[in-house]
């Protein structure tokens, strides 16, 4: 088991991580963050894309989809984000959030290797 400190860094060892964090999405608040930049604010992001977690989570109720979400992906022009609702024991409201530049990921690697993060994250 990793405690959030040293997942965040592995996030950020994924080749072109730009910012990661780990949110409530209750409240959208970033329980931890690292990274960013001037184009990226974690704490922003935190907050938006806890929108997106509701919301996907509204569309699937309305549904009526027995389910759970693995990862929701953004893909932008120059960036891919990736939010991943924890599914772990002490995870339940919580989300992994990674931005990474487009140019310099894998998409593949870094879904694999934010699983594999996440399946060791205590919280």
């Amino acid at each position: 088991m990793a405690n959030m400190d040293i997942s965040l860094k592995e996030m950020m060892a994924v080749d072109g991580a730009i910012g990661a964090a780990v949110v409530d999405y209750g409240s959208g608040m970033a329980l931890g963050t690292i990274g960013g930049s001037k184009d990226l604010d974690l704490q922003v992001a935190a907050a938006a894309n806890t929108e997106v977690v509701k919301a996907k989570l509204r569309a699937m109720d309305a549904l009526q989809l027995q389910d759970t979400i693995e990862d929701i992906l953004i893909t932008l022009g120059g960036q891919y984000h990736i939010i991943r609702p924890l599914a772990g024991r002490g995870g339940k409201g919580l989300f992994v959030y990674l931005a990474l530049d487009r140019s310099r990921a894998n998409l593949a690697m870094a879904r694999h290797q934010l699983r594999t993060i996440e399946d060791k994250l205590e919280v």
